[in-house]
């Protein structure tokens, strides 16, 4: 599928009706995130960002997991619309979980003393672009995508699960499907109010 860029940002939207229809191949998939992963921006070109791709009963399981630890502290009365906002992320394709690799940040707290505050926010701005660009490029594809963040609630589970190292942290997951519903309007605020320029 072939899209413009300025398309592709503006249709890029959180998308929470998705279907387990494959839209293209298990590895377009993984190209995607090979490319995000490498190319996404980081501070020093640190590359600390790491990505897992969760497909078939490897994505059921996240839910599953995610929805027996919310069980355990979302009162019983209140459990029936947290299982069906769960069950509509487990009824996508696939989950993608991203991760900052600590032991990368460490290092360069260690080997940069000047900066050690900075470096944990840089990189979460670096996840975040990686976060987009695997987004928008789902988008391209034809998937439908949401964001998510039950860390660290299930963080220690999902590193069991998968033998994921340690020094891991997980920063979010992102349920991505075929579109069965489309996303909201979306009202947007004055650009007058939020932009502004200035020159000679």
């Amino acid at each position: 599928m072939s899209k413009d860029f300025y398309s592709a940002v503006k249709d890029r939207r959180s998308i929470y009706g998705i279907s387990k229809e494959a839209v293209t191949s298990d590895e377009k998939i993984l190209d995607i995130l090979h490319h995000a992963v490498k190319y996404a921006p980081s501070a020093f070109n640190s590359q600390s960002g790491r990505a897992v791709l969760l497909l078939g009963d490897q994505h059921n399981k996240l839910w599953d997991i995610t929805k027996e630890a919310l069980r355990k502290i979302v009162p019983p009365e209140s459990f029936g619309s947290t299982e069906e906002k769960i069950n509509s992320f487990r009824n996508g394709y696939g989950s993608i979980l991203f991760f900052e690799d600590q032991s990368v940040v460490e290092g360069l707290q260690s080997q940069f003393p000047l900066y050690k505050d900075n470096f944990p926010v840089w990189s979460q701005h670096s996840s975040g672009m990686l976060q987009y660009i695997v987004w928008t490029s789902l988008e391209i594809e034809g998937f439908g995508s949401s964001l998510q963040h039950y860390n660290p609630l299930i963080d220690e589970e999902v590193k069991r699960e998968w033998k994921l190292p340690d020094k891991w942290k997980l920063i979010a997951q992102m349920p991505f499907g075929k579109i069965t519903a489309p996303a909201q309007e979306k009202d947007f605020k004055p650009l007058e109010e939020r932009v502004k320029m200035f020159k000679q």
